[in-house]
């Protein structure tokens, strides 16, 4: 595996721990403890040139005097003597590295430059990974490695616990141990100088004996290398998240209305759900989640069904379940006519269903079997209180049966204190998880729920909507172009509305007035009523500035108007450059929906898209959700669903809906803007205006900086746009002319075509096995892909108005680009035209782009025509397992 050259670090077989002592209890003397006293399978060299051994273990001077060089080198020692140890280890070829030593960037300044002396090191040792420093360490159960100081060995297991903090890991490791939850691995990662969260999340992807995640973040730091971890983890494997520091005790005040209602804990809230994890909102949360995703269930949607012997505690979970948005299971008929015949006549009647306080076992045991076979009913939450008729660890018992036969998740709620700790010990060692309360059971639920909502954007399918942009993106560039040059920070109403419009954002058009007379003119020409807006280049608020006067309806209201506005802009902020006023028809707002929309740029994530409620209320309405550049259909009707306003955009109380088509349009057309421009920094439309005719903004404002445009294409996007520049033409051999282009998540109909048009000869060769790629999940993996390390090129042609896609070759890369997985496949209809070699050229050119080193490709030896396809290209090959012939080409040197 060794993905990122983790191997040294998460599997070594030979460890050296240098700042041993003779004390046990130092962190050297702990670490060489839970070594040696683990059953580690390996060989482990104390380091300590002032003694001969330690705990019976030999001792070596140093790590040059070692007999064979370690993988991997546990740093225990002072802060100060870090950076020789870490020279030594870089002379000696050592791989891995974790420095436990505190003392670093954490401790001031001079730890910060001690830390950078580090990182200058292992910039210089490319073949080095460095875990830390100031972290715990690491432990891997099914190795009997503990190369940390915690004091216990969790069981073996399938989640992967990675932390910034490595308090918590011993809380949690206690706690593992009580409710005997196993691990594949506990990971401190300490400062992360080196090896990060988007390292390690590749890393257990790879791995097979890890079914999930938990992270515990304090803060990321390579957000596109994170979000492109994630979201192949995710796609495959839950991804649970605790983010600590929610509320900063102070944070700068925005100049705009998006910036004010963008922080930074919203901003991390929406990456996680992006990329398909869930979060949690307390630690206490973190271990709910741990109970689940261990036990592996995991449920399909928010309906809960809830057996309780108390009504109270029926209620309690209800009370919870709402609160969460979650949603109470409505039992069919058939199930209620069952639940009738094996309970009490006075039982609940629906759900919750209340099983009266002196029920059994065996009615405990009926009740839940009705309930979860429940087609209506995703998941079950068993509560028990302890009664006089009521056996907690019988029922118990019965429920870890009941578990055995089904999918679905079942949570309990064994309330009490000794009476019900049998129970709770037996639900454990049966898979069920047990709580105390039915609050907790429900949060832990909902938190699962809000992972598998997460999870539908990566499996969504967009409809196919075409934004023709290209000739007014290069505007835009110009457009930013003279503007920068011109030292304008803040661009005017005017200004920014053009800039909308040449991304096909409609806007209302201000005119300038620098007098009363002047507006006065414009308003007769225009007609009433009208707006008169501030015009000044140094206030950014004008509504707080008392720069807005609505609905001016004769010429004495427009001059009285334009008095107040400059009048006050003048006391508001004494010294502003007021240029006038500028003039515009008013809107009928009362026709529509006012909303907010704009981007701002994230200091971690960088650019942010943001849509809410607008108008003069939006940040104290507080109704908005963000999402990141670029989004498309699927991903804006997500940002939508979200908010409390979303009934009056469908049409509420005989009000009529709104063009949503234009709204959502409207959307991608300014995350492509924010894809587009880097110079542009803030941008507010407030308020856009959406109607059922259409969106059109009636006020905006663009921030720019053309200073800080990133050095690397893209650099202010967490995630990598749709890739243009791998666009072009080509002909086949009988001079059909056909669109080479990156796929696209709305392709999936034409690829599922594609694939129908196939033998199931070609799709063998293709896939290597009969695949069954029918299916909206095998579909959405091809078509919704990562252009960060992923690539498919489709070929694509129109016939009579109709576009199809020939054929495909795909580009999958290793984390770090040094190599890439090539696969081609050419619909049967197009076979023997020479689109094999134009998709294997272009890929091929691609992954030298790339920077790959290595090309690698995989298909049946009967297949001929395609290993001449690539032995004609100086493939190099060499028989492979089963009947497959292996193919490479190297690029390095070239």
């Amino acid at each position: 595996m060794n993905v990122h050259g983790l191997d040294s670090i998460l599997k070594p077989t030979r460890i050296a721990i240098t700042g041993v002592t003779i004390n046990p209890n130092s962190v050297g003397g702990r670490v060489l403890r839970n070594l040696v006293g683990g059953a580690f399978r390996g060989v482990v060299y104390p380091v300590n040139p002032g003694s001969e051994a330690v705990m019976g273990v030999p001792c070596y001077p140093a790590i040059r005097a070692l007999p064979r060089t370690p993988d991997l080198v546990t740093v225990c020692s002072p802060a100060g003597d870090v950076e020789g140890i870490l020279s030594e280890c870089a002379e000696a070829g050592v791989k891995g590295v974790i420095i436990m030593s505190a003392g670093f960037g954490e401790a001031g300044p001079e730890g910060e430059r001690m830390q950078r002396k580090l990182a200058e090191i292992r910039r210089s040792n490319p073949g080095m990974r460095i875990l830390g420093p100031n972290c715990l360490g690491v432990i891997v159960p099914a190795m009997n490695l503990n190369a940390s100081f915690a004091p216990s060995m969790p069981e073996n297991g399938s989640i992967a616990f990675i932390s910034q903090s490595g308090a918590l890991c011993t809380s949690v490791l206690d706690w593992a141990r009580q409710e005997r939850i196993g691990f594949s691995a506990f990971v401190s990662v300490g400062n992360a100088l080196d090896v990060d969260f988007s390292d390690l999340i590749d890393y257990f992807g790879e791995d097979e004996s890890t079914e999930s995640i938990i992270l515990y973040v304090e803060s990321v730091t390579r957000a596109r290398r994170f979000m492109t971890a994630a979201r192949a983890f995710a796609r495959a494997k839950p991804i649970v998240v605790y983010k600590a520091g929610r509320f900063p005790r102070s944070a700068a005040v925005a100049a705009s209305h998006t910036g004010a209602m963008v922080s930074e804990d919203s901003v991390y809230d929406a990456a996680f759900s992006r990329a398909g994890m869930v979060r949690v909102l307390n630690v206490g949360g973190i271990f709910g989640c741990a109970e689940l995703i261990g036990r592996k269930k995991v449920p399909r949607g928010p309906r809960l069904g809830i057996v309780s012997n108390a009504g109270g505690p029926g209620v309690m979970a209800v009370d919870a379940l709402m609160a969460g948005n979650g949603t109470l299971a409505e039992l069919s008929q058939e199930s209620t006519r069952a639940l009738d015949e094996c309970l009490p006549g006075f039982w609940s009647g629906a759900n919750p269903v209340d099983i009266l306080g002196d029920a059994g076992t065996k009615r405990y045991e009926k009740a839940s079997s009705i309930v979860l076979s429940d087609k209506g009913v995703d998941a079950l939450l068993v509560i028990l209180t302890p009664q006089a008729m009521t056996k907690p660890d019988g029922v118990a018992r019965s429920i870890g049966k009941l578990a055995e036969t089904t999918r679905k998740p079942i949570l309990t709620a064994w309330m009490g204190g000794e009476s019900v700790m049998e129970g709770t010990r037996i639900l454990a060692e049966r898979g069920i998880p047990v709580y105390s309360t039915p609050e907790q059971a429900v949060e832990a639920f909902m938190t699962l729920v809000s992972y598998s909502r997460n999870l539908e954007s990566l499996h969504q399918t967009p409809r196919d909507i075409r934004l023709e942009l290209a000739v007014s993106r290069r505007q835009a560039q110009v457009f930013l172009e003279g503007a920068g040059v011109s030292g304008r920070a803040i661009l005017s109403e005017l200004d920014s509305k053009h800039l909308l419009s040449l991304y096909g954002i409609q806007g209302t058009t201000p005119v300038a007035a620098a007098s009363a007379d002047s507006a006065v003119a414009i308003s007769e020409s225009t007609g009433y009523p009208v707006v008169l807006k501030l015009d000044s280049p140094d206030i950014t608020h004008k509504t707080e500035a008392g720069g807005v006067e609505l609905n001016l309806k004769d010429k004495a209201q427009v001059r009285s108007a334009f008095a107040r506005i400059v009048g006050k802009a003048s006391m508001w902020q004494p010294g502003a450059v007021v240029r006038g006023v500028t003039v515009q028809r008013m809107a009928r707002v009362s026709s529509g929906v006012e909303m907010i929309l704009g981007f701002k740029r994230d200091p971690v994530f960088g650019s942010v898209i943001m849509l809410g409620a607008g108008g003069v209320n939006a940040e104290i309405l507080g109704d908005s959700t963000l999402g990141f550049p670029p989004l498309n259909e699927t991903l804006v009707m997500r940002m939508l669903e979200k908010l409390r306003i979303m009934p009056l955009l469908k049409g509420y109380r005989g009000k009529p809906g709104v063009d949503m088509n234009a709204l959502v349009t409207t959307v991608m057309r300014l995350s492509y803007l924010a894809c587009d421009n880097p110079a542009v920094t803030e941008l507010d439309i407030n308020p856009l205006l959406v109607t059922a005719e259409g969106a059109v903004a009636l006020d905006a404002r663009a921030v720019l900086d053309p200073g800080g445009i990133p050095e690397k294409p893209f650099g202010h996007l967490a995630l990598r746009p749709y890739p243009e520049e791998f666009v072009e033409k080509a002909r086949l051999k009988d001079g059909t002319e056909i669109l080479l282009r990156p796929i696209r998540p709305e392709d999936e109909p034409m690829w599922l075509e594609l694939l129908g048009s196939c033998s199931r000869e070609s799709i063998y060769s293709r896939f290597r096995f009969f695949y069954n790629w029918e299916s909206h999940e095998a579909a959405v993996r091809h078509c919704y892909i990562d252009y960060d390390r992923e690539l498919a090129i489709v070929a694509e042609i129109e016939v009579e108005g109709s576009r199809k896609l020939l054929g495909v070759g795909r580009l999958v890369a290793d984390p770090g680009l040094e190599s890439a997985e090539y696969a081609v496949l050419v619909g049967d209809p197009w076979q023997n035209r020479g689109l094999g070699g134009i998709l294997t050229d272009f890929c091929e050119r691609i992954a030298r782009e790339w920077g790959a080193k290595r090309i690698e490709a995989q298909t049946t030896s009967s297949n001929s025509r395609m290993v001449s396809l690539f032995v004609n290209r100086s493939w190099c090959q060499e028989p492979g397992e089963e009947g497959l012939v292996e193919l490479w080409k190297q690029f390095a040197g070239e």
